[in-house]
């Protein structure tokens, strides 16, 4: 591998590169975390000692001050909506009926959040700090995916 040290001296190729068996993986951090939602139906996040920040979806590296993470811990399955919007029409401009709630999840002080969909709830009644849970599917439907997550309902 050289180093470059000259922009002038970078080499590149013009045309179209063909990426038929491109395959995404999760990763050791997300490997751990659909595998602990499919089969135990936990949310777990990686914990920073250094900084004290969960991550959910967990990360190899903490975003703040970059130490290895490896201390997983259960989150459970409650948390609080700290931002949300309303989507009235999907990606192709089609109306959605009913709309669709989305809302970052918090699942403490020090978490990061979770994109996900609120569910049992109409717009109007969502508010900032609202309690909610996750509704998971049935353990035999789950495949390892953000998906296994039905929605996130009011805790009433």
């Amino acid at each position: 591998m050289e180093k470059i040290s000259k922009p002038t001296e970078i080499k590149h190729q013009l045309g179209h590169m063909e990426v038929d068996h491109y395959h995404y993986t999760v990763g050791l951090a997300g490997e751990r975390f659909f595998t602990a939602l499919r089969e135990e139906g936990k949310l777990l996040g990686a914990r920073c000692e250094s900084c004290g920040v969960t991550y959910i979806p967990p990360r190899i590296y903490c975003e703040e001050c970059f130490a290895e993470l490896d201390e997983y811990v259960d989150l459970g399955l409650e948390g609080e909506v700290r931002s949300f919007t309303i989507a009235r029409i999907d990606r192709d401009g089609r109306p959605l009926d009913p709309p669709e709630i989305r809302a970052l999840i918090s699942f403490g002080e020090d978490t990061t959040d979770l994109l996900h969909l609120l569910g049992e709830v109409e717009p109007e009644e969502v508010y900032i700090g609202m309690e909610v849970e996750a509704v998971l599917k049935p353990k035999r439907e789950r495949e390892g995916k953000v998906t296994d997550i039905r929605y996130f309902r009011p805790i009433k």
